[in-house]
């Protein structure tokens, strides 16, 4: 797998855990953390975005 395809996996996985987390069970700074760093790791993702809007589809070493 590519070092770009590998990124955007690990970026798209810890996205994805964040987004699991009930965050309703967690003290206000902890929320504010985690809203934080999905806010980071969006911004992130859409600035290391590959230009083709078809990268998604393209295929991988793996």
């Amino acid at each position: 797998m590519n070092q770009q395809v590998e990124q955007g996996y690990r970026m798209h996985r810890v996205l994805s855990n964040l987004s699991r987390l009930d965050v309703d069970r967690l003290d206000d700074a902890d929320q504010e953390r985690v809203e934080t760093a999905r806010d980071l790791l969006e911004n992130v993702s859409l600035l290391t975005q590959p230009e083709d809007e078809n990268w998604a589809d393209a295929p991988t070493d793996s």
